[in-house]
């Protein structure tokens, strides 16, 4: 197990280092540049609240069928021709809820426009990943990794002949960028349920209304646990948006998005280790196989960066925005501290809160979730008037550290796991370490040269301490 992990890991994210950074760096940040943090605020708000939303296209399906299909792989054609027609019927549902809410919170025309199409896109991204559990379930890692960055490498090709070409002959606007993604998205789509009906075999599309309450009855804890952590994840921009007045609410959740996009970009690589993580730990849980040493490997892989990156943002957060963008820079850098020291939170809840989701430990981590969220959106009601993009910047901050303290805490208890002395006092160690390299980094006249500098140093700086072991990661490799 894990080779497998380890082998498919470095995969996953070779394929994803040539495609997604080019996408939010290359395309994304490109496009808040040229329509300014105003109209991309007003579409980052109404993306995360289709975001938010989009539980009710899946109800927790796609990780309970991630779980139920690696440990009973006969399932797969049974499971799939039900759930097609379930994910259609759930689509329906909400998009009308979706609608009816924000006309109740109060979107205009135009607002309305932009929001049917991300509603659709949201029902094609979820179906994608529906579609991809079961090729992950099945084990078929390599496949999924190749359809992982099939949906961003269509965008890329279609953002950038609309960016850098005059082929419409009008200035770029934030619709077509919008457009660009459902034409994406629809061909994505296709080509994985292309790939999944080839391991499937042939299937009809049921409405088995019996099959449907059965199934939902047992996908709803993972669907609970969904809706709460992408409301403390994802609400902060739409309650900018919303709590502040007019062209305000959307340049200041315009700002926050120039620091979260930065968010996002990390917090991928979480996503591909923690969609590796489920299906093995499910089976691993199964078969009744010791977790411990799985959850520490994978656990120091995505501790390691998350706390190299947490401390070179905030020594270097001034440098990197003004780099990256032409607007509000020095507003949005000090945003950008407080996201990456949030992110170390978001690390420890790809390991914890996969192992725990694996385990079926849904009532724990929902009771966790719920918190979180009460303790987000109170941060954000209180902050935001008084601070602005800032109080939503902290609001994260201490929800991330939070939940990903309780999981981590969780997972413990539940799996008697022993992390060792040793181990925690390299850790420490180690943050120290790069704290103090940061301080030296910071003294070179070009930051740039520093900054790599101060990444290249934490990388050796962990082998050294022996926190990362090249000599075991190349032998889990070449074992055979």
């Amino acid at each position: 197990m894990k080779r497998k992990f380890v082998t498919n890991l470095i995969l996953l994210l070779l394929l994803n280092l040539l495609v997604k950074p080019f996408w939010i760096f290359g395309i994304d940040r490109t496009v808040q540049n040229m329509v300014g943090d105003a109209q991309y605020g007003l579409y980052f708000a109404l993306f995360n609240f289709s975001m938010i939303l989009n539980i009710l296209l899946d109800v927790g399906i796609t990780n309970y069928n991630n779980r139920n299909i690696a440990r009973h792989n006969f399932l797969l054609t049974k499971h799939l021709s039900n759930i097609v027609g379930l994910k259609l019927l759930l689509a329906i549902v909400y998009a009308v809820f979706s609608l009816i809410i924000a006309a109740v919170i109060g979107y205009n025309k135009i607002q309305f426009h932009l929001l049917f199409f991300l509603i659709f896109n949201q029902f094609l991204v979820s179906f994608i990943l529906y579609l991809r559990s079961n090729i992950t379930a099945l084990h078929l890692f390599r496949t999924d990794c190749f359809l992982s960055v099939l949906d961003r490498t269509l965008m890329i090709v279609i953002c950038s002949i609309l960016l850098y070409t005059d082929i419409l002959g009008r200035p770029f606007n934030i619709n077509w960028f919008v457009y660009a993604q459902t034409i994406a998205y629809i061909l994505s789509t296709l080509i994985t349920f292309a790939v999944v009906l080839h391991k499937s075999g042939r299937i009809s599309i049921h409405f088995n209304w019996k099959f449907f309450v059965v199934f939902l009855r047992k996908s709803y804890p993972y669907a609970l646990l969904i809706l709460l952590m992408s409301l403390y994840n994802r609400i902060d921009s739409v309650m900018l948006e919303r709590l502040l007045p007019g062209i305000t609410g959307k340049e200041q959740a315009g700002i926050y998005a120039q620091a979260f996009r930065l968010l996002d970009a990390v917090s991928m690589f979480g996503v591909l280790v923690s969609g590796l993580l489920l299906p093995i730990f499910s089976k691993m849980i199964k078969q009744g196989e010791q977790v411990g040493e799985m959850v520490k490997l994978s656990f120091t892989m995505i501790i390691i960066p998350a706390i190299i990156i947490a401390v070179s943002s905030v020594y270097y957060d001034g440098e990197i925005m003004s780099l990256l963008y032409k607007s509000n820079t020095a507003y949005s850098s000090d945003i950008l501290g407080l996201l990456m020291i949030g992110f170390t939170g978001i690390a420890t809840t790809y390991i914890f809160g996969t192992l725990l989701t694996a385990n079926g430990s849904l009532k724990q981590l929902n009771i966790m979730a719920f918190a979180g969220m009460i303790l987000n959106v109170g941060l954000n009601l209180i902050l935001i008037p008084k601070l602005q993009a800032y109080g939503s910047a902290y609001a994260s901050l201490s929800t991330q550290l939070f939940t990903g303290i309780a999981q981590l805490i969780l997972g413990i208890y539940i799996f008697k796991l022993k992390p060792g002395f040793l181990y925690i006092i390299q850790l420490i160690i180690f943050t120290g370490g790069i704290i103090f390299l940061a301080e030296l980094t910071t003294t070179i006249a070009n930051w740039f040269y520093g900054y790599v500098i101060l990444i290249a140093g934490a990388l050796v700086f962990s082998v050294v301490i022996r926190l990362f072991n090249i000599r075991g990661i190349l032998k889990i490799i070449l074992y055979k």
